[in-house]
């Protein structure tokens, strides 16, 4: 066999090399960082959970979910340890990176400073008005509307003629 033939094979060896080493390098990462976690500590679980390290046992953490509030979790339920800087941030819910960036309101009324428009805007009148006589254009439709009986009569003798139509139809055949 040639050099050409087993070049396809060499590459995809040494990529899957590659790739399962660094993969490797990722779990030593994180067995490390949680055989290191130290009571007090903060960390998020791999569900999102935030909670504080009272105790660490062997494959086991007694962790601290709320005030008086204890759960055990596996130690590989263990996402990252926090800093305490970070941890802290996130509890209190302070965002300092964006401390000094202004307030954007949700609304444009603050914008324009015009309170009195404001209080009109929250109180929406949802009851009938009274129109006037004249702009009524339901009234000038009722007043050319036919009579009830009319309608109903309209009505039957075009399902009689539909009928005949059908009839006439079907004799044809």
């Amino acid at each position: 066999m040639s050099i050409v033939t087993l070049l396809p094979f060499i590459v995809l060896i040494g990529a899957m090399f590659l790739m399962t080493r660094s993969a490797k390098k990722k779990q030593q990462a994180a067995a490390q960082m949680r055989n290191e976690m130290q009571v007090g500590t903060g960390i998020r679980t791999i569900g999102g959970m935030y909670a504080t390290v009272k105790e660490v046992h062997e494959d086991t953490v007694l962790l601290e979910v709320a005030p008086g509030v204890h759960a055990i979790y596996a130690k590989n339920a263990i996402g990252a340890v926090l800093a305490d800087e970070e941890y802290n941030r996130i509890l209190d819910g302070a965002d300092p990176i964006h401390a000094g960036e202004p307030i954007v309101p949700d609304d444009a009324s603050s914008l324009t400073g015009d309170t009195a428009g404001a209080e009109k805007a929250d109180k929406i009148d949802l009851g009938k008005t009274a129109a006037p006589a004249d702009a009524d254009p339901a009234a000038d439709e009722a007043k050319d509307a036919k009579p009830a009986d009319e309608v109903k009569d309209t009505v039957k003798a075009d399902a009689d003629a539909a009928k005949d139509d059908k009839k006439s139809g079907d004799d044809a055949k």
